[in-house]
């Protein structure tokens, strides 16, 4: 059995609920069955688009993570604005982070500090939805359903539903994030969700008459391969029936499961969000194109060096030259430390840095302020960052698609890739 560790629920300031999916499995979709969406994915693909072997992870910082204490710690800075938890030097030289991250210090080559991502809405739902997608919604902070497609249901959208040749999903999120789904482009695009339906599927409780062979269930996935043929059951299965049977049965199910790991592996990586890395890296070596990951728990508007002890030695592994790592949440912390020692919502300079996936690296990009409030060098915008990872996945920067209202409609109107990076 697949087990993720992690909170079931964080809690954002706002008073909505963030469900932390951490089971391996559910499509989300409102009973939409795997071969359902896997058939609803082809009409509305057609042939699978050529295979691209980059890949991406994104580690969401819910909640809001201060960009002073991870990555822009500004000890320059009066006591009041500066790091609350100090600064650890890196390899890089004269450049340090947030004291809490000395792993991530020691791999800096590998990395790239964006110091100058800044955006206009320091709401949770509103600032999600613009990180996420590259464009502002200010009715997100309502609740509202999100109006533009994630970058993952594009890639899902060019790319297909699945990996050609392993027959990964193209696109899987480990615990839901608003935002992150496919919008107007249709559930054929969504995210193979992780907890739920697909679960149960991966854990194979299958009924007795599909597979006519009820001892067999009791032996478990390897039984299940051998009889499936034997028992006629693939005769009465259409293609997307068996494709969806494949997925579970086959080699996808195989980098699903994390007990396949080295033990001594799996201790560098911990448990919790470190395992949720450690799969996101095994499904992308596999041929899974997007993955993201909801690290929850970093609206801190108080005792701010206490909630930072507690949640930033979890995020500092996993890297590979074909994977493009992205840290963000959706948007900072105010630069000035608050009455109860925490910092507020503060939209105009986030937190963002990258690593590996084919990018010059081993750098900062952008200068904050003295008083780490705004940039002090050009912004670089939400979408310029999703030009940047559109450049890493080979998406063409003028994508297009036809909205509801049968318009063509850019999927990015005015961002460039961070030309430092590409």
């Amino acid at each position: 059995m697949l087990n993720l560790l992690g909170d079931r629920f964080a809690r954002t300031c706002d008073g909505v609920n963030r469900r932390n999916f951490v089971k391996v499995g559910s499509l989300g979709l409102g009973g939409l069955g795997l071969a359902d969406l896997l058939r609803a994915r082809a009409s509305a693909k057609g042939e699978s688009a050529g295979v691209n072997d980059t890949s991406v992870v994104w580690l969401w910082l819910g909640g809001g993570a201060t960009h002073v204490e991870t990555f822009d710690p500004k000890m320059s800075a009066p006591a009041e604005y500066r790091s609350a938890v100090g600064e650890v030097a890196t390899t890089l030289p004269g450049v340090t982070i947030g004291g809490l991250f000395p792993q991530i210090a020691q791999q800096a080559e590998h990395f790239s500090f964006v110091r100058s991502f800044a955006h206009t809405n320091s709401g949770h739902g509103g600032g999600t939805h613009y990180v996420m997608t590259g464009y502002d919604y200010p009715p997100a902070d309502a609740n509202f359903p999100p109006i533009k497609p994630s970058i993952g249901s594009i890639l899902a959208r060019e790319r297909g539903a699945s990996h050609a040749v392993s027959g990964i999903p193209t696109y899987v999120r480990m615990n839901g994030i608003y935002g992150d789904g496919p919008a107007w482009l249709g559930a054929a695009n969504g995210p193979f969700d992780s907890g739920g339906e697909a679960q149960r599927n991966m854990n194979v409780q299958v009924a007795t008459n599909r597979l006519d062979d009820r001892r067999g269930l009791l032996h478990g996935l390897d039984r299940i391969n051998r009889d499936a043929d034997r028992t006629g059951l693939m005769k009465g299965l259409d293609a997307f029936e068996v494709q969806a049977f494949d997925l579970v049965l086959g080699r996808s199910k195989d980098a699903f499961d994390i007990n396949r790991e080295d033990p001594r592996l799996r201790s560098k990586y911990g448990t919790g969000v470190g395992e949720q890395m450690l799969l996101a890296r095994r499904l992308c070596e596999s041929g899974c194109g997007f993955v993201t990951i909801h690290h929850g728990g970093w609206d801190m508007h108080g005792q701010i060096v206490q909630g930072r002890n507690a949640l930033c030695p979890v995020v500092q592994r996993g890297l590979d030259k074909r994977i493009l790592l992205v840290i963000s949440g959706e948007f900072g912390r105010t630069p000035r430390i608050n009455g109860s020692a925490g910092r507020d919502h503060w939209a105009p300079l986030s937190t963002l840095a990258f690593a590996m996936g084919g990018l010059k690296n081993g750098q900062v990009v952008g200068e904050s302020s003295s008083r780490v409030e705004v940039p002090a060098s050009t912004p670089i915008s939400p979408q310029d960052m999703m030009a940047t990872i559109f450049s890493v996945l080979g998406l063409d920067r003028d994508l297009h698609y036809q909205d509801p209202a049968g318009r063509p409609t850019p999927m990015i109107s005015n961002g460039k890739p961070i030309r430092e990076l590409v």
